[in-house]
């Protein structure tokens, strides 16, 4: 039989990417929505940020996070849901004094940025490996914040999904799995042309593979227009992949994606033309070692 290959869908992001395509969703409904759709289309697991709905700025509600999951559910669609604990690692200095935060920073405790999961318990939390320049602000992940983060997850039986932007995160990371922080080999996500850190390249995801845990299970994304070539990488490669408006908003130069799943069946065709076939949800739970999760 042919690989099954996972697909993620991240259906909206952090980013004010709303002014520039008319179509993100922001509203818990349109969020689920777009999710459900998604599913349909072919993507096994949805990777989920919510947004103020009346503002479109990225929030950290666990209201608004379990209104989104239960809409999923209801709807009676089988998908894997991954909830991001990015939110609140970002640092702005002050003008006038650097060691107090901007109004623009969010950064918080690693416990309010987890209060969503042990709330809710996905199958997956997204766990960001990451201390990187993002833009203009500091993207802030200590060690010390990533193993309370580490063990709220446990605490909810959630799988980290393990984000790195840079080498120098997969080491960090084999050093949370060596302490018992994570447990081994890991699922790790290679995150690909974000601006200051590694470039979406395939040269650049065959160093940081060569730098992962053996045995452990991968997927990869490149923002922008290097979505597909780094999907189509991906599954060369032997990974999984992750498309969705959070990292790109465009089916072709010029021409915007009119929702998450098209770039979801965008990418089904490539993984078909490579000779594999798209993973069920049930097949990702038994690649992944999940077990399904009920809301609170």
């Amino acid at each position: 039989m042919s690989r099954p290959v996972i697909l993620t869908a991240a259906v909206t992001g952090s980013q004010p990417s709303f002014k520039i395509h008319p179509n993100i969703p922001i509203t818990p409904q349109q969020i689920a929505d777009q999710s459900i759709d998604a599913a349909r289309a072919g993507a096994a697991i949805v990777h989920i940020h919510v947004r103020d709905p009346l503002t479109g700025d990225p929030v950290g509600h666990t209201a608004l996070y379990e209104e989104v999951v239960q809409r999923i559910a209801a709807s009676g669609v089988d998908t894997i849901i991954n909830l991001t604990t990015g939110f609140g690692a970002r640092f702005v200095p002050g003008a006038t004094n650097p060691r107090t935060a901007d109004d623009a920073s969010n950064f918080t405790t690693p416990e309010d940025r987890t209060k969503h999961i042990v709330h809710l318990r996905p199958e997956i939390c997204s766990y960001d490996v990451a201390t990187f320049n993002f833009g203009e602000t500091a993207f802030i992940n200590t060690p010390a914040h990533l193993r309370v983060m580490a063990a709220r997850a446990r605490e909810a039986g959630s799988l980290p999904e393990i984000e790195v932007f840079e080498p120098g995160h997969i080491l960090l990371a084999r050093q949370l799995i060596a302490e018992g922080h994570l447990a081994p080999p890991g699922h790790f996500q290679l995150c690909l042309g974000i601006k200051w850190a590694m470039p979406a390249t395939r040269e650049a995801m065959a160093f940081m593979l060569s730098l992962l845990p053996e045995g452990c299970t991968w997927a990869a994304f490149g923002v922008s227009r290097e979505q597909f070539p780094i999907a189509r990488a991906a599954v060369q490669l032997g990974g999984h992949v992750r498309v969705g408006l959070e990292d790109n908003l465009y089916l072709e130069k010029g021409v915007f994606a009119p929702d998450n799943a098209a770039l979801v069946r965008r990418a089904a065709d490539i993984v078909r033309e490579e000779g594999c076939h798209v993973a069920s949800a049930a097949e990702a739970r038994a690649i992944l070692g999940l077990r399904p999760r009920v809301a609170a």
